[in-house]
This record gives C-alpha cells, sequence and structure tokens, in this order.
C-alpha cells in the first residue's frame, strides 16, 4: 500500500458508513458478528447496513442456505453469498439500484473451540459493485486463525472484514495492494490467507498463479498449495489425514529427478501408513527464503513460472516461506498424522547438515531435533562424486568424506565432518535416514547428465 494513505480500522468503517453509495448486507456464522460490529458502532450505520444476520443453528443454516455441504467450507459461502445477494437486490434495486454500489459480505468461520481441539480456520467472502448496476464482482478468502484465544480470533475476524470492504472500494488496482490493504494492522502471527478465488472486470488483470505464490513472498501466508491438476484449494483440504511425501530443493534443480524421487517414495510406502492415511500424496516444495533480497512480485512470478513446468511431471507444488525441512514438516503436521517422508538427493542432505543453525540456541542439534520429533523421514538418494563435490564446494563445507561406487554417491558412504558424522551415522542406524533404492534408471541418468 505503498502510494495509499493508511487509516485504521475505525476510520474505514465510518468512511463506509458515510458514504451515501455503498450499501449492502452482512452474514455472518462463527467468531461473532464481528464485521458487522464495526459499522454498527462507528455511526451512521443506516447509510450503510441493510441486514444483519448470523444462523448459528445449523438446522436454521440450512433453511437458509440449503442442506448437503459442510458448515465452514467454500460450497456454503457460495450458497451464502447467492442467497444473500439475490435477496437484497430483488429487494433494493428498484428503489435505489441506479445509484448505489451494493456488497454482499459472508464469512463462515471455526473459531478456537473450549477444548482449543479445532482446526481455526474460515471461508470469507465479498459480492459488490464498483459502479451501479454493473455486473458483480466477487472475491473469496481461506484464512487460518492463528491467535491463542477465541476473542483475539474473533477480533482479528473483524479486522480482516472491515478491511476487505475497505480495499474493493478504494484500493483495488493491483492484487499487491490490495493483499497490503486488506491485511493493515494484522500479521501473519495472527492470520493466514492461503487461498484467494475472484471473478469480474474489477480483476482482469489478475494473474492465478502469481497472485498465490505472492501470498507466500508478501507475507500473508506460511505455505500455499498448486495441485497437479490445476484445481487451487487450501492446504488444509488438500493435506487433511495424508501421507505425504514432500521433495523440497530450488526451483531451478527440480525437474523429472525429483519426479523420480516422489515416484519411487510413493511406490514404497508401508502399507500400514497407507491404511491410516487417506492415501499417498506427492508434492514438489519450495521456499521463498533463499530470494529475500528481491522484490516480492519478482519472487511470485519467477515461482509462478516454474509451477506448471513442475506439475506437468504429475505432482503438485508447496511453496513454502521457510527453507528448514522441520519448518515444513511443522506447518504440515497440523493436518496430518501420518508420517511424513521427505525424498531428497544428497545436496539437500548435505544442507540440512551444513546450515548453522544460527537462529535456533542448540544450532545443527536442536535442527535435527525438531526435524525428526515429528514423524519424519529422510529418503535420501544418489548423486554422480561431480555434483556432490560441486555442491559442498558451493556450501563452503571442509572435511567430508564419501565412497564411491562407478561415480554414484549414496546415502550410507556419506560421511560429514567432525563430531556430526557420528550424529549421521546414527541416524541412519536407526532408520531415521534411509537410502533411496531408486527404481527408475532415468534417475541417475538425467542426474548425471545435469
Amino acid at each position: 500500500m505503498s502510494t495509499q494513505e493508511k487509516h485504521d480500522t475505525h476510520h474505514k468503517a465510518l468512511s463506509i458508513n458515510l458514504d451515501p453509495k455503498i450499501f449492502g448486507s452482512f452474514a455472518e456464522i462463527g467468531a461473532g458478528q464481528e464485521v458487522a460490529r464495526w459499522f454498527l458502532r462507528v455511526g451512521g450505520a443506516s447509510g450503510t447496513v441493510a441486514k444483519t444476520i448470523s444462523a448459528y443453528d445449523k438446522e436454521v443454516s440450512d433453511q437458509l442456505y440449503g442442506a448437503g455441504t459442510r458448515y465452514v467450507s467454500k460450497p456454503r459461502l457460495q450458497a451464502m453469498l447467492d442467497v444473500e445477494w439475490k435477496q437484497l437486490i430483488e429487494e433494493l434495486s428498484a428503489s435505489r439500484g441506479d445509484s448505489t454500489k451494493f456488497f454482499s459480505f459472508v464469512n463462515t468461520v471455526s473459531a478456537r473451540n473450549y477444548a482449543g481441539t479445532n482446526d481455526c480456520h474460515g471461508w470469507i467472502g465479498l459480492r459488490f459493485l464498483r459502479k451501479p448496476l454493473e455486473f458483480p464482482n466477487q472475491v473469496i478468502l481461506h484464512v487460518n486463525l492463528r491467535d491463542p484465544s477465541n476473542v483475539q480470533q474473533q477480533e482479528a475476524v473483524g479486522l480482516l472484514g472491515v478491511n476487505l470492504i475497505y480495499a474493493a472500494y478504494h484500493v483495488l488496482v493491483t492484487a499487491e495492494e490490495f493483499l497490503a490493504s486488506v491485511f493493515e494492522d494484522l500479521a501473519i502471527r495472527r492470520v493466514e490467507i492461503d487461498f484467494l478465488e475472484w471473478s469480474g472486470a474489477a480483476f482482469e488483470n489478475w494473474q492465478r498463479d502469481e497472485v498465490h505464490a505472492f501470498l507466500v513472498a508478501g507475507g500473508y501466508a506460511e505455505a500455499v498449495v498448486f495441485p497437479a491438476d490445476n484445481q487451487l484449494a487450501p492446504p488444509n483440504e488438500l493435506l487433511y489425514k495424508r501421507a505425504l511425501v514432500l521433495a523440497p530443493d530450488t526451483p531451478e534443480a527440480m525437474g523429472e529427478p525429483h519426479a523420480d524421487f516422489i515416484r519411487n517414495t510413493l511406490e514404497q510406502l508401508p502399507k500400514e501408513e497407507l491404511k491410516k492415511s487417506k492415501g499417498g500424496l506427492g508434492l514438489f516444495c519450495l521456499s521463498v527464503a533463499n530470494r529475500i533480497a528481491e522484490r516480492n512480485e519478482a519472487v511470485a512470478k519467477e515461482i509462478a513460472r516454474h509451477v506448471p513446468i513442475l506439475n506437468q511431471l504429475g505432482y503438485g507444488v508447496m511453496l513454502f516461506r521457510a527453507r528448514e525441512l522441520y519448518a515444513m514438516s511443522a506447518y504440515v503436521n497440523r493436518y496430518t498424522d501420518s508420517r511424513i517422508h521427505f525424498a531428497i538427493g544428497l545436496g539437500v542432505l548435505v544442507r540440512v547438515f551444513g546450515d548453522g543453525y544460527e537462529h535456533l540456541a542448540g544450532s545443527l542439534l536442536e535442527g535435527v531435533a525438531r526435524l525428526f520429533k515429528q514423524n519424519v523421514r529422510l529418503i535420501v538418494y544418489p548423486m554422480t562424486t561431480r555434483e556432490l563435490e560441486e555442491r559442498v564446494t558451493a556450501v563452503g563445507l571442509a572435511g567430508w568424506k564419501w565412497g564411491e561406487t562407478e561415480g554414484i554417491v549414496s546415502a550410507e558412504n556419506l560421511h560429514p565432518s567432525g563430531p556430526s558424522d557420528s550424529l549421521y551415522q546414527y541416524l541412519l542406524r536407526t532408520k531415521f535416514v534411509l537410502p533411496g533404492k531408486l527404481r527408475h534408471p532415468t534417475t541417475m541418468r538425467i542426474a548425471s547428465e545435469a
């Protein structure tokens, strides 16, 4: 929002109330009626609020919006938008349609329950007119609520809702400026926006994959997923109870060898793990952490360029803010209890053991402990001697040793320098680190020719 004057939530709600051309309805389920409450308490609400409703009871909600969907879901939110918009237009278009920019704001949220055992998330939607009588625009967000208490989560939903309505009418130029306005006075430790969907002329220049990559690069989400079938959805839906195989590396390094890593690992997942889960899912994993010096918009464009290339290899792409494997596993553990398998080449393993972890008090030991306490296994695939030498040199490591067979180094033949080797050998013996067994000969041929 570099070119826009910033206003607090009170000013935003009041400015909407005092605009005689903006008028609409509110329907909120879960997390109170915090968005409507802002407009009702700042003064002048009769200039904006046509109706506010909160259908907490499931039977009442079904009567209003139809049965057959989960109550905190995109289909339920879409049904709410359709019903509320239809009623608003049918009742008011004749009397004030020529001069009014109507809107319908809806949300359905699962805020923290009394026991603190639920997934705190929600769907937020806005259908609105930028000019009277035009075809409506629509934007839908999926959010994760990260505050520790129900009251704080309600407050965050209220801020986000006011920001969204204000941004739709005053800051809808670029996706970057719009998101900055929507997120104003919030922080990623409080709210994450990990899915965004839009329609209408107001968004005609937005590029879907770039915007979703920007959710991470711009600091609005810890992670987003680009599924192989190109049907975007929030991570909590795609990862739920899945046995995951994650292949992390840089965008430039990703390709057919990593697809082989995923395929080989999925084929070798223990049957008992698959029975306890909703099946296996393989994903390429990228991070924006190494591109911190670049402009967020440029990072998003670059990531978006790689996504369709990787999707063509048969697996989805997960984009993280963090680069550490323990941070990636901590995130996906929100949504699955199944074991997480990282399918990696020796180059990524070198990074894991070569990282100084200066940001952790316990350095390497703490980094390793954080990773493996989360029911994680590293499946490590071989590498050519030349590639390994280049990787070790690039990371600036000294004293590493390895054995090779016909120019190939495998995980069991690698020896980090000094005491780190004892830790590494322990992880091998206890099978936290497992040598990957290649079933597809193309992997090593491609790696050797790279």
